[in-house]
């Protein structure tokens, strides 16, 4: 009898335990939410700044390794002698890269040893709505490079693309002068809008109504003012999240299960910090979408997204390692693998991994499935 009154009175005060615990976390969670993400611990140097955008350079790591999944990565002190340079797409924050301390993509590639660098593209603001994509790719990611060939003395760089980072990091090799880029990863990286699945189907649709429109009035969205263009960091948040609702609502009924966990509840907000912390894209940006992108899909016929005459993919003769996820809905594996048709590189590797748009640079299973492949695969073209 008495071992069975203590057992229930275990249980209750399990329960009151744990019921206190989610109050707290979930207060927490609600009202000091900042104290909880873990994301950008790793250090890094600001070594040279235009306008919103800023470069930034990871040094060495003061640990000897770095912890995650279950194993220990050592630190290589001397490494690859060619500079790796990260590009981001726009709209996202920086935290997609340094997640968590065991899950840093940063983090781990400083492991490997490579010099490693990061173009920030910043928060822009009304004054940057009258960039376009040619901006970006065209000047001041060219600009960036030249700080980072200064920085390392070395003038060949790799450059590891993510989405539109991976879009600006195709369209500059094309254009960038002999020796200049030694090789591309790029990660999701879309070229074929009009090949995309159920996202293809709409943008064909759209480019037949814009087309039509077009030519019976002239009208297309670079005649409008670029300022009515831009498109708010909530409201690519909200877009963002569209494309897979499921996924997102099943993200909030993990957290409300296990709310009386803290490590599940920092991982939860350190999540949502990079989903919801969504900045704007210029007007500009967003009239080349429309048009360049979605309506001309000029990608998907080998030419850059510029206007007047421009080198086309078929310029870009380097090592390309092109990832793409076979749960991306927003970049499909076919939209992104019709680059293989157009550029002139001999050295082309393509993989498709489990994974979303995100998952595919930053979740567990890159960690362990993508990021040792692509530094293996940079090391031997070193």
């Amino acid at each position: 009898m008495a071992s069975s009154i203590t057992a229930v009175r275990d249980r209750v005060a399990t329960r009151l335990r744990r019921s206190g615990m989610r109050l707290e976390h979930a207060c927490r969670y609600l009202f000091d939410r900042g104290s909880l993400i873990e994301a950008g611990q790793t250090p890094f140097t600001v070594i040279h700044s235009r306008g919103a955008v800023r470069l930034r350079y990871y040094p060495p790591l003061a640990a000897s390794g770095i912890e995650g999944l279950g194993s220990r990565q050592s630190a290589v002190r001397q490494g690859p002698r060619t500079p790796l340079v990260l590009v981001p797409p726009l709209a996202v924050n920086m935290r997609v890269y340094d997640l968590f301390p065991q899950r840093s993509l940063v983090r781990y590639l400083r492991a490997r040893g490579f010099e490693l660098y990061l173009v920030d593209w910043g928060e822009p603001g009304r004054a940057e709505d009258r960039f376009g994509l040619a901006d970006y790719f065209g000047a001041l990611l060219p600009a960036m490079l030249e700080r980072v060939r200064a920085h390392s003395g070395v003038r060949a760089v790799s450059l590891h693309g993510w989405s539109f980072g991976g879009l600006f990091s195709l369209c500059h090799a094309a254009q960038a002068a002999p020796g200049d880029i030694a090789n591309l990863v790029l990660v999701g990286t879309p070229v074929d809008y009009h090949d995309n699945g159920v996202l293809g189907e709409r943008y064909r649709a759209l480019s037949r109504r814009a087309r039509w429109l077009r030519c019976w009035t002239g009208l297309d969205a670079h005649r409008l003012p670029p300022g009515l263009l831009r498109s708010p960091g909530w409201l690519n948040a909200v877009v963002f999240k569209a494309t897979s609702p499921a996924a997102s609502a099943k993200s909030y009924f993990r957290l409300l299960r296990n709310l009386h966990d803290a490590a599940a509840v920092r991982a939860h907000a350190t999540q949502a910090a990079f989903l919801d912390d969504m900045v704007a894209y210029p007007g500009g940006v967003v009239a080349d979408f429309i048009d360049r992108l979605w309506v001309d899909n000029v990608l998907g016929s080998g030419r850059l997204p510029v206007a007047g005459e421009a080198p086309t993919l078929a310029a870009v003769d380097v090592p390309i390692y092109n990832i793409t996820g076979r749960g991306d809905a927003i970049v499909t594996p076919a939209c992104s693998r019709a680059m293989t048709r157009f550029v002139a590189s001999p050295d082309i590797t393509c993989e498709t991994v489990r994974g979303g748009h995100v998952g595919i640079v930053s979740s567990a299973t890159a960690r362990t499935e993508t990021w040792g492949r692509i530094a293996d695969w940079l090391i031997a073209r070193d």
